[in-house]
Order: C-alpha cells, then sequence, then structure tokens
C-alpha cells in the first residue's frame, strides 16, 4: 500500500475510533507496528492525532486541518485513475447523482467528456471542477457543508434527494467488510448515502484498496445494495470475494473484470 494511502486510511481509523492501538492498526493496515509508529509520528508531527502509549487518540483539531484538503495532498495516481475507469462506465444523456470525497472529485474532472450529462453533486469540490463545463448540466444539491470534508449534508441535502431521481449514483465509501457491508465514518455522511441509494438506477462504487476489508462506525447498505465496485488491485481478497459473491461486478483498474 502506498505511503500517501496508507496515512489517510489511518487517520480515519483513528478519528472514526476516537483512540486505536498499534495492534489494532497494524491488523486493519497489514504492516507490522513498527511502520504504523512511523505513521503516526508523522500524523503526530501534522498536528492531526496524538501519540500515546500503545496507540494514537484523535486531536479536537478544525476540521480543514484533517478533512478533504489534507487528503487530497495525499490523494494517489490511483485515484485518479480509479475515477477515470468509473467515468467510462457513466451513458452520455444519463442523470448522475455524485457523492464527495477525494476519488468521486477526481472522477468529476472526466465526467465533461462524457457529455451531455445532468449531474447533481455531493461536494463542493465537485461543483467547482463541473462548473461551467460544457455539456454538463449542474445541479448542486442543497444542505450543509460539512466542515473540511465540504460535502453536502442534513435535512436540506436529504430533503432535496427526495424529490430526485437518478440514472447513477457514483458512490464514495470510506470502509467495505464482507459482514458490515459498506459503511462510512460520519452518521451524516451515512444518511445521505442511504437516501440516495434509493433514488438511483444503478449505484458505483469508487474505493481505493485501502478501505477493504474494514469496518467504520456507521452502515450505510449490504453489500447487494450496489451494482458495480470499481477499485485497484491488491485488496482485502475476502472482502472482494464476499463482494463478487453477494452479485456486485468488480472492475479493476489494471484491466482486469470480474
Amino acid at each position: 500500500m502506498p505511503v500517501a494511502d496508507r496515512l489517510d486510511l489511518t487517520l480515519r481509523l483513528v478519528r472514526g475510533g476516537g483512540r486505536v492501538t498499534l495492534g489494532e492498526l497494524a491488523e486493519r493496515l497489514g504492516v507490522s507496528e513498527m511502520t504504523v509508529r512511523r505513521d503516526l509520528d508523522q500524523l503526530q508531527e501534522q498536528g492531526l492525532v496524538r501519540r500515546v502509549r500503545g496507540g494514537a487518540v484523535a486531536l479536537d483539531v478544525p476540521a480543514e486541518s484533517a478533512g478533504f484538503s489534507v487528503r487530497e495532498r495525499w490523494s494517489s495516481a490511483v485515484k485518479a485513475r480509479i475515477g477515470t475507469a468509473a467515468a467510462e462506465l457513466i451513458e452520455p444523456g444519463s442523470t448522475v447523482l455524485l457523492d464527495a470525497g477525494t476519488t468521486t472529485a477526481e472522477l468529476a474532472a472526466q465526467l465533461p467528456g462524457r457529455g451531455p450529462l445532468t449531474v447533481a453533486v455531493l461536494s463542493l469540490q465537485a461543483a467547482v471542477r463541473l462548473a461551467d463545463q460544457p455539456g454538463i448540466r449542474l445541479l448542486v444539491i442543497g444542505g450543509e457543508s460539512r466542515a473540511g470534508e465540504r460535502s453536502l449534508v442534513g435535512p436540506l441535502a436529504l430533503g432535496a434527494l427526495d424529490q430526485l431521481r437518478f440514472d447513477t449514483f457514483v458512490m464514495s465509501i470510506g470502509a467495505v467488510h464482507a459482514e458490515l457491508g459498506w459503511s462510512e465514518f460520519d452518521l451524516d455522511d451515512a444518511a445521505v448515502k442511504r437516501a440516495a441509494l434509493r433514488r438511483a438506477g444503478q449505484t458505483i462504487v469508487v474505493a481505493d484498496s485501502t478501505k477493504l476489508g474494514v469496518q467504520a462506525f456507521a452502515r450505510v447498505a449490504p453489500l447487494e445494495a450496489v451494482d458495480t465496485l470499481v477499485t485497484d488491485g491488491g485488496g482485502d481478497i475476502p472482502t472482494l470475494d464476499a463482494i463478487r459473491a453477494a452479485g456486485v461486478r468488480v472492475a479493476l483498474i489494471e484491466g482486469e473484470d470480474a
């Protein structure tokens, strides 16, 4: 796993759990505790976590210090490739709901090439990438901008989704596990994703392999609620097997397809 992706997942696991042990992180990440210590030291130097005996705890830092902007700087080329591959699955002339997240922001930049499209966004980052693009009819779903993440959540977002219907929902996800299914680290994000799933003809999940085999705080849906997963290879094989067994198409960006 690239260092940038490992730091991303480590930060989300600490923030999601509040306090996480070295052993738990090593097991989730598939690395040694020595590697976990080095990563936590780096996150502590950036003021994002605090090291404690045997693990780390989340810090009450400004959301913008630990949210989208941090993960965007860490983002590897893998997320851009996932976004490009997922964009190719979008049919011209369709209506698309685009979730928040670093990978969906990468995908947004590719959508003008698939136009004409009507694209509704749950992310201020995606809105910026799609504004004034030829062939794109842009709808910004109302809601509260979640500090740091700039995702649109809350009653206004849920109410707007209830009035609309989409051909495709492109969903980002914090975690996916064979038993828990698709899950998120934030309750508000999970609620919006559940509402979006109900309003779409099909759902495509974009997630790099660091999300596989991970259980987050808030359950979004069972595995079978999704139609397609676009990811990179090298992820947690039992989780990928469970996703396939649930009837979900798995598209690997290396060119393999299941």
